[in-house]
């Protein structure tokens, strides 16, 4: 029988051992990445059937991993039409054994999904197969340029969840807006609430009971029409920059969500044909060292050219 006519190999169990970069992962997220192109509903299926096995016992979704759990994977068929990542490098801001923070360009989503069929992460990962782990710490949406965090261990993506959650992780944004704010310093704090559209987009809206959301914003240049804010986070909601100053009556310039969208269009003309949203600072204690980092991205070429002629 030549190579043609043999039948394609079928898939076999694995035996995983569980090393220290899979630690405190829970174990469908662990099997979700390890069966990439497998529909997430079969991934739960298996598990729900019992299928996967940790340690030769049955676990439930959320079971958390520990060094040294012996994790039976089941032979299960990854579809041949998924995409594979091509491998991309984006620049550096910092790197060492246990974090990587990188200058993320607008236009570039942080992962697949969504009619994206790859974005930053899975790039990252294809280019660097050497790397045991590569995981995002938190997300930017994908018209926001600027620092973005990519663990390298699995301590380092636990310690800097918890910072994020706990608000010790300093986050501030340049962005350019329609209009003038009468103060030179202010905070938005209208709670937000998410749903989705028909069309099944995410979109965000001020209402009464949403989540809490706080913004501190500092006008940094005032034009005719226009002004360059810094915006800090104090809390981490979707959009939430965007949401805020689009109900302050500043909304973002390019924002095809929340923008002014007759706007927009005259500024497309003038080459304005993304969101103005750069997430330009980060300071935060090194989630394994303790060291005090204080990261820049600089402003794009086309924020800045724009700002300058304000």
């Amino acid at each position: 029988m030549n190579d043609l006519n043999k039948p394609a190999a079928r898939p076999k169990v694995q035996v995983v051992e569980v090393g220290e970069e899979s630690a405190a992962q829970r174990i469908d997220n662990f099997l979700l990445r390890r069966l990439r192109g497998v529909p997430k509903s079969h991934v739960y299926r298996v598990l729900r059937s019992g299928e996967v096995r940790v340690n030769s016992g049955r676990v439930g979704p959320d079971y958390r991993l520990r060094v040294g759990d012996r994790v039976r994977v089941p032979p299960v068929r990854v579809s041949t039409a998924v995409k594979t990542a091509k491998p991309a490098e984006f620049p550096v801001v910092h790197e060492d054994a246990s974090i990587l923070v990188v200058d993320k360009p607008a236009g570039v989503a942080v992962h697949g999904g969504s009619g994206v069929s790859y974005g930053v992460i899975e790039s990252l990962r294809a280019a660097r197969p050497q790397a045991k782990l590569l995981e995002l710490a938190h997300r930017l949406d994908r018209d926001t340029s600027g620092l973005l965090m990519v663990a390298k261990k699995r301590t380092a993506l636990v310690g800097l969840h918890r910072m994020l959650r706990e608000g010790e992780v300093e986050k501030l944004y340049t962005t350019i807006v329609k209009g003038v704010p009468a103060e030179d310093t202010f905070e938005l704090s209208d709670p937000l609430h998410k749903y989705v559209t028909p069309a099944g987009e995410r979109r965000v809206t001020v209402r009464e009971g949403g989540m809490e959301a706080r913004t501190r914003v500092r006008v940094r240049k005032r034009g005719a029409d226009c002004s360059v804010l810094e915006v800090r986070l104090l809390t981490g909601r979707t959009h939430q920059i965007r949401v805020h100053l689009a109900h302050a009556g500043h909304p973002v310039l390019g924002d095809d969500k929340y923008g002014d969208f007759e706007l927009n269009r005259r500024l497309a003309k003038q080459g304005v044909r993304r969101l103005f949203l750069h997430a330009g600072r980060l300071a935060f204690a090194h989630p394994v060292t303790g060291e005090r980092l204080r990261l820049e991205a600089p402003l794009p070429a086309d924020m800045a050219a724009f700002a300058e002629h304000l």
